[in-house]
């Protein structure tokens, strides 16, 4: 049986089963309410029902009184709708409104994906979650002081694990390191949530998303979070590669379109080879998806990629195609070099420039 859940002052609404927690509910169709811990410690979920009932569930009365009970108060990440719900609660819906944390976790699971491409699934202590919104990265921080940065490839709404998409890098320490003795249960640090590439939800303009290699990482964080919150903004999506073992959730992304009419999905590819048997599009991936729509004064635009696709992309879509400057959002990957903390600049100011995003850093 599900209840009517309505947040103040956002006014927004989601639907909540009996049988799962009131942030839980928010969270799955893609709302954002603040949480810490996700099991009633932290209080960071605290809210106030306006009208209507909840069963608190295990929230820990040293953290929510019986007179905090008595007056309204609730902790969302325990209570559990009894009726339709009135509540009230600050949204989430700008990285400014999530504090920045550093954490142990644990590898969870090493999946190679690609010869040269392993998604690493980490996983936090059991009474800790990372909030973060779809497109936002963690540094990785390693013994000797330095970091590495790569994006969260899972929305925020599926925390258990966090999924992080890692190329190899000839040569590089931490890469390495990831392919030849990483191993499930290792302990790692990271520091997060970071950056600015994020969806800009308040807009209902086309998007067009383009991902370069592992730079499909929150890409595919994006796309999940709006399927979440049932956002039906068109979404084109173009994946480029050189061959297709570089597109290595390709069946994932085929997928999208299958089950969503706004999505449309293209992969391609720049230098295939007869082994491929590549029927797909060719060439470089933002150039293809010019072609497909040489008007996009319209849309928004969202790029993850090599420093040079991204550089070329908001060139040639500004230039060329017509798109506002302000609707170019994105996130530059780029390699660190082993004896410094390599720093790129974003060539927007909406997207990353505080640090560099390395799904095939080193």
């Amino acid at each position: 049986m599900g209840f009517q859940v309505s947040v103040e002052p956002g006014r927004h609404s989601f639907q909540a089963e009996s049988d799962e927690t009131i942030l839980e509910a928010a969270l799955r169709q893609g709302l954002s309410l603040p949480y810490g811990c996700r099991n009633g410690f932290c209080g960071s979920c605290r809210g106030k029902v306006l009208t209507g009932g909840v069963e608190h569930g295990a929230a820990p009365v040293e953290v929510l009184s019986n007179a905090d009970r008595a007056a309204g108060f609730a902790l969302f990440c325990c209570a559990m709708a009894r009726s339709d719900l009135r509540i009230e609660s600050r949204e989430v819906r700008s990285f400014e409104d999530i504090p920045i944390r550093t954490l142990p976790a644990r590898v969870q699971r090493l999946t190679r994906a690609a010869p040269d491409v392993m998604i690493v699934e980490l996983k936090l202590a059991a009474n800790e979650r990372l909030q973060f919104l779809a497109g936002q990265y963690v540094d990785i921080l390693l013994k000797d002081g330095r970091r590495r940065a790569f994006s969260l490839a899972n929305a925020p709404h599926a925390d258990t694990c966090l999924q992080l998409h890692i190329r190899h890098a000839p040569g590089g320490q931490f890469t390495t390191q990831v392919f030849e003795t990483m191993k499930e249960r290792d302990i790692l640090r990271l520091r997060g949530p970071l950056g600015t590439f994020i969806l800009r939800e308040e807009s209902p303009k086309p998007m067009l998303l383009i991902a370069g290699g592992t730079g499909f990482a929150p890409i595919k964080a994006i796309v999940e979070h709006a399927v979440a919150e049932t956002n039906a903004r068109p979404m084109h999506i173009y994946w480029g590669g050189r061959q297709r073992a570089d597109l290595y959730l390709l069946q994932l992304a085929e997928q999208w379109p299958v089950e969503h009419a706004h999505i449309r999905f293209t992969p391609v590819l720049s230098d295939a080879t007869t082994a491929d048997r590549w029927n797909g599009r060719r060439g470089l991936v933002h150039e293809v998806a010019m072609a497909d729509h040489p008007d996009l004064s319209e849309h928004q635009a969202y790029v993850c990629g090599s420093p040079a696709m991204v550089a070329a992309a908001r060139q040639d879509f500004v230039a060329r195609c017509r798109l506002p400057a302000e609707e170019f959002f994105a996130d530059s990957f780029e390699f660190a070099a082993d004896t410094l903390n390599a720093m790129v600049t974003s060539p927007h100011p909406a997207s990353r420039a505080d640090a560099l995003s390395l799904p095939s850093g080193s």
